[in-house]
């Protein structure tokens, strides 16, 4: 069997859980790993692998699988598209989804290559439950309700703010997909308290919620990856009322967002050349190996 040739861009903590997935997977093959300063220290589990700064010094790559920061996904995987390799991605920002996809979607074309965007588990995998719950219930009202956990998107766009040293954002559900974000952050020396908090409150990850800061002597003392999800559908079906579906999960976050990225990153070797969300793409491109035996042990 043919492997498919990844690379991981960027090594943080998705990074990292997406080379454990890759190493866990029958049918897939790291060729290296991209990262800014690839002269450092090295990780003791990347001693045989390759570390380069620039994606164009690997071989013979199919698929790029993007761990960087949201708001760094669409330079990357635009520049990385352009080489005719296939990119999977995490982008989390939903407003946002349409856009890149549309965009990706012309420089994929043009370079006979595929895109799954916003691949995570929400947007991703929650993505295709919701749809599925849309089909099964077209009348109703969905809610999602995050939590309580640790946001990697939120935190992430916390560390970018100027004058937080480390942070951490924990989602909590107040109910009916409302959620209040509870955000923890050590402050650089130099730096006022209240400025800080002011600017991550405007943040655009923040400022569509209700949002409280706190200053902490050591956020690492309060790191716990843990995550989860409750959706709740009810609806109507045909003409029948009182339709009621409900999906619940508890996660370590950046694993199951690394293993849908592994998945996706499997898909789009199958799919013709543009870009893509996760409920366009068939549950069983994802999964390896024979398709017929998929089907009979899943339908």
């Amino acid at each position: 069997m043919k492997k498919i040739r990844a690379a991981i861009v960027s090594y943080g903590n998705i990074g990292k859980y997406v080379f454990e997935a890759l190493q866990a997977a029958p049918d897939f093959e790291i060729v290296g790993v991209v990262r800014r300063d690839a002269s450092g220290n090295k990780p003791s589990e990347l001693a045989d692998i390759t570390v380069v700064d620039c994606i164009k010094k690997l071989a013979n790559v199919d698929v790029a699988i993007l761990c960087s920061p949201t708001r760094q996904i669409e330079t990357y995987a635009k520049e990385i598209l352009a080489l005719g390799i296939n990119t999977v991605d995490s982008y989390d920002i939903h407003g946002g989804i349409v856009d890149l996809r549309r965009e990706l979607d012309k420089v994929a074309k043009a370079n006979n290559a595929r895109a799954i965007i916003s691949a995570g588990w929400d947007p991703g995998s929650d993505s295709v439950v919701r749809a599925l719950l849309e089909a099964v219930a077209p009348k109703g009202i969905t809610y999602t309700n995050f939590g309580p956990g640790m946001s990697m998107g939120h935190t992430v766009a916390c560390k970018a703010i100027e004058g937080v040293k480390d942070a951490l954002s924990m989602t909590i559900p107040t109910g009916t997909g409302v959620h209040r974000r509870m955000v923890y952050i050590e402050v650089k020396d130099g730096y006022e308290f209240e400025k800080v908090a002011a600017a991550i409150k405007a943040d655009d990850y923040f400022a569509h919620d209700e949002t409280h800061v706190n200053k902490v002597d050591c956020v690492d003392a309060l790191k716990d990856m843990g995550h989860g999800v409750h959706l709740v559908r009810k609806g109507v079906s045909g003409k029948t009322q009182n339709q009621l579906f409900e999906f619940n999960m508890k996660i370590n976050n950046p694993a199951l967002t690394a293993q849908i990225l592994v998945s996706v990153a499997r898909a789009s070797m199958k799919q013709a050349p543009g870009a893509y969300t996760m409920i366009e793409i068939p549950m069983i491109d994802m999964l390896p190996g024979d398709r017929e035996e998929w089907i009979k042990r899943l339908v």
